[in-house]
C-alpha cells in the first residue's frame, strides 16, 4: 500500500515537472522570439536598392521617379518580410503582445500611404485635368486596406499587390511602350510644395502627441489643441485632469509610432533627394533637405534602455518622448522651410 502511493507520488510530481518545464521552455521560446521580433529594421540606402532592382529587370536605365517609387515598393516589402514579417494582424503569442512593433508598423505604414498617394495624385501628374496612371490608381488603394486582418484577404495579401502594381508603374517608366501609354514623373516644385504640405501636418501631430507625455506640457498642448473650439485658457480643474496627456500606458506606443514615421519618412526624403536634385539645387534648399534627413537620422538613434524611459526636464531620468519630440520639430521646422523655398518663384 506505501509503495502504491510512493509510486502514485512520484508520477504526480514527474508529470507537474515535466508540464512546468514545457511551460517554462515555452515562455523562454516566446520571450526570445518576441525580442527578435520586436527589433526595427535598420535604415537602407535608396540609391543601392533602387540600382539593385534594376539590375534584376535586365534594364540599366534609371529614369527620373525610379528611386522615389522604387524606395517605396522597397519600404512595403521591409514591413511584410521583417523578423516576424508583419506583426500587427496577428493573432497568437508573442506578435499579439509586441505593442511596440505594432505601432512602429503603423507609423512606418501612414508615411507609405501618404508617399503613395502624393505620386498617384501629383508626382505622376502633369496637370489637374491630366489622366492620372493606371497602375498607380491600382496601388495605393492597396495600402489603405485596413493593416490588422489576419485572413480573407490578409493585409499582405493586399499590400503584396500595392507592391506589384508599383512595380509595373516603375517598369513602363524604364520601358515606353509604343502600345500603352507610358508613364511619367514630374518632378516639379508645386508638386513637392503640395507633398510637404502634408509632412508638415503629420510631423507637427506627432510633435504634439510626443511633448504631451509631461504633466509640464500637457496643459498647453490642451490649450494650443482645444477640441471644443473655445480657444479659451484653461482653469484649474481642467488642467488637473489633465487635458492632452498622453496615458501613461501609450507613452510606448507613440514613440515607436514617431519611429516608424521617422524611418519611413528618411527613406522618401532621400529618394527625394535623387529625383528632386535639379529642382532643389535651382531653389538652393539642398542645405534646408540635408537638415531635415539629419534631424530624422537622429531620431533614429539606437535605444540604450530596456524600456522607454519618461523622466521630468532635468531630473535624473532622461524622458524619450520628449527627445523624440525635439527632432521631430525639428524636421518639421526644416519641413516649412523647404515648403517655402519650393513656393518661391
Amino acid at each position: 500500500m506505501i509503495d502504491s502511493t510512493a509510486t502514485e507520488d512520484a508520477k504526480s510530481k514527474g508529470i507537474l515537472w515535466f508540464f512546468g518545464t514545457l511551460a517554462g521552455v515555452t515562455f523562454i521560446i516566446l520571450f526570445l522570439l518576441g525580442a527578435w521580433w520586436g527589433m526595427e529594421p535598420l535604415p537602407f540606402d535608396v540609391r543601392e536598392e533602387a540600382v539593385e532592382y534594376m539590375e534584376k529587370s535586365g534594364n540599366d536605365h534609371m529614369p527620373i521617379g525610379f528611386v522615389y517609387t522604387n524606395t517605396l515598393a522597397h519600404m512595403a516589402e521591409v514591413l511584410m518580410n521583417k523578423p516576424g514579417g508583419y506583426i500587427s494582424n496577428d493573432v497568437a503569442p508573442p506578435g499579439v503582445f509586441l505593442d511596440n512593433i505594432r505601432s512602429w508598423e503603423y507609423g512606418a505604414l501612414v508615411m507609405l500611404r501618404d508617399g503613395t498617394t502624393a505620386l498617384r495624385n501629383h508626382f505622376a501628374r502633369d496637370q489637374s485635368q491630366s489622366m492620372e496612371d493606371k497602375d498607380l490608381s491600382v496601388a495605393e488603394p492597396y495600402f489603405y486596406y485596413e493593416p490588422n486582418s489576419w485572413a480573407l484577404p490578409s493585409t499582405e495579401s493586399e499590400y503584396d499587390k500595392g507592391v506589384v502594381a508599383l512595380h509595373k508603374y516603375m517598369q513602363r517608366l524604364q520601358n515606353p511602350s509604343a502600345t500603352q501609354r507610358r508613364s511619367q514623373f514630374y518632378s516639379r516644385s508645386d508638386n513637392l510644395w503640395t507633398y510637404l504640405e502634408v509632412v508638415i501636418k503629420r510631423l507637427g501631430g506627432l510633435s504634439t502627441r510626443l511633448t504631451a507625455s509631461t504633466d509640464r506640457f500637457a496643459g498647453a498642448a490642451g490649450i494650443l489643441y482645444d477640441p471644443s473650439g473655445r480657444n479659451a485658457p484653461l482653469n484649474t480643474a481642467e488642467k488637473t485632469k489633465g487635458v492632452g496627456r498622453t496615458p501613461w500606458l501609450l507613452i510606448d506606443d507613440i514613440f515607436y509610432e514617431a519611429r516608424g514615421a521617422a524611418w519611413a519618412l528618411l527613406h522618401i526624403l532621400q529618394a527625394i533627394k535623387v529625383d528632386f536634385e535639379d529642382i532643389i539645387l535651382d531653389k538652393r534648399a539642398m542645405n534646408t533637405l540635408d537638415n531635415m534627413i539629419h534631424a530624422l537620422e537622429n531620431a533614429l538613434t539606437p535605444i540604450l534602455s530596456p524600456m522607454i524611459l519618461s523622466g521630468d526636464g532635468f531630473g535624473m531620468f532622461a524622458n524619450y518622448s520628449l527627445s523624440m519630440a525635439n527632432y521631430i520639430a525639428r524636421a518639421n521646422a526644416a519641413a516649412l522651410d523647404l515648403r517655402d523655398l519650393m513656393n518661391k518663384g
